[in-house]
């Protein structure tokens, strides 16, 4: 169906540049597009088709986040791989599409695991979050960055040939808020598989075609630009469409009063020094002052592993890395055959062992935010300088880090 569409004379003068057909739709703004950082989590089958869509349409600045690599199985879900991509990082190799479809476009990737190694920077840098995942560790990890920022985000998810799209807007009901005993109890299964490698904590293959990914992921983007326009979105809600029978339906989700994902900072501030320099005892310091209190507690978004501890030798070693990025293989004790260590873990940054260490000393990865908190005021901490580290050419010159 296509409603009739006033347009001006002025529309009309314009040339007919590869845009201009956009421009014939009343509230459209190519130059909000042109300028819109998007996060897009996931460069499989969804990931492809939002990257594809992005790209279509113009958006002009996407960092794409992926930590596998292209197999011969993504070939029949993925448009913008090639049999030649075999091998590459998704992330890239999507990247490196995305610019071929438009030249345009300022795509970067990163390659790694958004738990574990995406700083929360990330998600503050971005006007639109797209998620194209296949567990709800990764959802839950995307959902508490987004809100700590006042970041929307759009969730896809697919099955055979069945999927669903949602909108998240802060403060509105979030992902988290959606999550059922069920999906509790298996999160917390994955969660208790610690020191894994991280191929043995993936939870198995979702059988999908790429007729379902274009479907959700066009509507997640669609979702997208309604969002930069400032017009009324699906927020809150989930749209489902049933392949088999073709319906499809909106749910309305309810807003948790006790959400633990709805813990916005109070303000963030941009750190002059990379995480690489400043040490803990420097935050500290920093946080003291803008907080003015000598009663600072600082906080991590993930869990960093402190030190191994054999039971049979006595041995101990610390290691202070993230948790996530631990194998399994490393809790074994190297004296003693067979024996798995003991291991101990923090997310608040305690104790006088660690004040002269760098926050990337201890698996901070680049670019992350801290948490400083007093009572019930929290303030974020970026580390700004890693900026060009995580976002790539996504960062021009050094005027263009700050952008808040």
């Amino acid at each position: 169906m296509t409603d009739s569409i006033a347009i001006s004379n002025d529309d009309l003068d314009q040339p007919e540049d590869r845009f201009s057909r956009f421009r014939l739709i009343g509230w459209w703004d190519q130059k909000r597009l042109a300028s819109a950082k998007a996060l897009v989590v996931g460069a499989g089958a969804l990931g492809n088709e939002i990257v594809k869509n992005l790209a279509l349409l113009g958006w002009g600045n996407v960092l794409i986040a992926d930590l596998d690599r292209i197999e011969n199985s993504n070939l029949s879900r993925s448009i913008l791989y090639r049999a030649r991509d075999n091998g590459r990082p998704k992330a890239e190799a999507a990247a490196e599409a995305a610019r071929e479809i438009w030249p345009g476009i300022n795509a970067a990737p990163f390659q790694g695991n958004v738990v574990y190694d995406l700083g929360l920077g990330a998600y503050r840098w971005a006007d639109v979050v797209f998620g194209g995942l296949d567990n709800r560790e990764a959802r839950l990890a995307i959902n508490r960055a987004c809100w700590k920022f006042d970041t929307p985000w759009v969730d896809g998810a697919i099955e055979q040939i069945q999927g669903v799209a949602r909108t998240f807007v802060p403060p509105g009901p979030c992902y988290e808020c959606t999550m059922s005993e069920v999906d509790w109890e298996l999160l917390n299964r994955r969660r208790s598989c610690n020191l894994l490698t991280r191929g043995e904590m993936e939870t198995g293959k979702t059988p999908t075609t790429p007729t379902i990914s274009s479907i959700i992921a066009g509507v997640q983007c669609q979702e997208g630009v309604k969002l930069l326009h400032g017009m009324e979105s699906m927020a809150g809600e989930g749209w489902t469409f049933e392949g088999v029978s073709g319906d499809s339906y909106r749910i309305q989700y309810q807003r948790k009063q006790d959400c633990l994902s709805h813990e916005p900072f109070d303000d963030v501030v941009e750190l002059s020094l990379p995480s690489t320099s400043m040490t803990v005892g420097d935050l500290y310091a920093e946080a003291r002052r803008l907080l003015g209190s000598p009663h600072v507690q600082l906080e991590l978004a993930r869990d960093v592993l402190e030190n191994f501890i054999c039971r049979s030798c006595g041995e101990e070693e610390y290691v202070y890395a993230s948790l996530g990025g631990v194998t399994y293989d490393r809790s074994l004790c190297p004296n003693c055959e067979g024996v798995r260590r003991d291991f101990r873990t923090f997310y608040k940054l305690d104790g006088d062992r660690i004040l002269d260490k760098t926050p990337r000393e201890i698996g901070v990865p680049s670019f992350d935010v801290i948490t400083a908190r007093v009572g019930d005021r929290s303030v974020g901490l970026e580390f700004t300088a890693d900026a060009r580290e995580t976002l790539g050419s996504l960062v021009g010159g050094e005027e263009e880090i700050a952008w808040s």
